[in-house]
């Protein structure tokens, strides 16, 4: 035992004298380097996690150990085909994962375009702010009469060709214009209303049906493409139903359903206004105080 251990011993020390002889020769260019793959392997993890793509590189993977073992194996007619079949698989990975780095390429568009409209967020906010009272008004009054809505509020990811797939506009949000295009009669009440930093931009507009097959039979084509819409982009989808009136929000391929009034409105505030939620708390750290407690009361007398 005590043999076992001296030996074990001399080899962790020699290892850590060849960590420290090589330590010298590594260059801020070299940890650069490693930082920037271990980041973008990061990213790519978290995009294909709890997607249809971390199951294709769960077959990807098991392909690559076939090979491997075939080739120690010394099976060679199974080597050759996988052998083979490599040759196109870059070829074929771009073609499935092709929304996935379609999404990419387009955030990264949007960030740089974003940069731009950076000099003047102050006059952003509150029409921002005031779209989502009207929405939340709108939908409010909708949802009583069982009114079908879809309305898309744009983020980081542009939507310019969904925009196009319906009738442009430039018009401020209001809950009067929002019932009126979203009217039953109305010839654009069937497409989705696209709003763009409190801004219709769109309206009629058709928006990517969801690929998941895991949704629930009962959801309607209303609720599948604002999912959709939701997993192609980062976008923030409000929906209400037509057969029940009941409202939801669909956020990253995830739909939130049943919501009241106060809730969504507290949900697109938070969704779309962060900085500004994260601004008023550091400004005013008493008022959000009293208003926790003020919360915390009315919960305890509902319960």
């Amino acid at each position: 035992m005590r043999m076992g251990k001296v030996c074990n011993m001399e080899k962790i020390l020699s290892v850590l004298e060849n960590i420290k002889g090589y330590l010298p020769l590594i260059r801020l260019a070299d940890l650069l380097d490693v930082a920037i793959v271990a980041y973008l392997v990061y990213k790519l993890l978290s995009l294909v996690k709890s997607t249809r793509a971390a199951n294709i590189l769960k077959g990807v993977a098991i392909f690559l150990a076939a090979l491997w073992l075939s080739s120690k194996l010394n099976l060679r007619v199974v080597n050759y085909i996988l052998s083979h079949m490599v040759e196109w698989g870059v070829l074929a990975l771009i073609i499935v994962f092709q929304p996935e780095i379609r999404r990419i390429l387009e955030q990264l568009g949007s960030k740089n375009i974003r940069l731009l409209r950076t000099l003047a967020p102050e006059k952003e906010l509150p029409e921002l702010e005031r779209a989502i009272d009207q929405t939340v008004l709108a939908c409010t009054e909708m949802s009583r009469t069982r009114t079908g809505v879809l309305i898309v509020f744009e983020r980081k990811i542009l939507l310019d060709d969904v925009v196009r797939s319906g009738t442009t506009l430039d018009a401020s949000v209001s809950s009067e214009l929002l019932k009126n295009i979203f009217f039953v009669k109305a010839p654009m009440h069937d497409g989705a209303v696209i709003i763009r930093n409190g801004r219709i931009l769109g309206a009629g507009c058709m928006l990517p049906l969801s690929k998941n097959v895991n949704l629930s039979r009962d959801l309607g084509m209303r609720h599948r493409a604002g999912i959709g819409m939701s997993e192609n982009s980062d976008a923030v989808v409000v929906i209400v139903s037509e057969e029940t009136g009941s409202i939801s929000v669909a956020i990253g391929g995830m739909l939130k359903r049943h919501l009241q009034a106060e809730t969504l409105s507290q949900l697109l505030h938070n969704e779309l206004m962060p900085q500004q939620e994260e601004t008023d708390k550091a400004r005013f750290p008493l008022r959000e105080l009293l208003r926790t407690r003020r919360k915390g009361a009315q919960n305890d007398e509902e319960e």
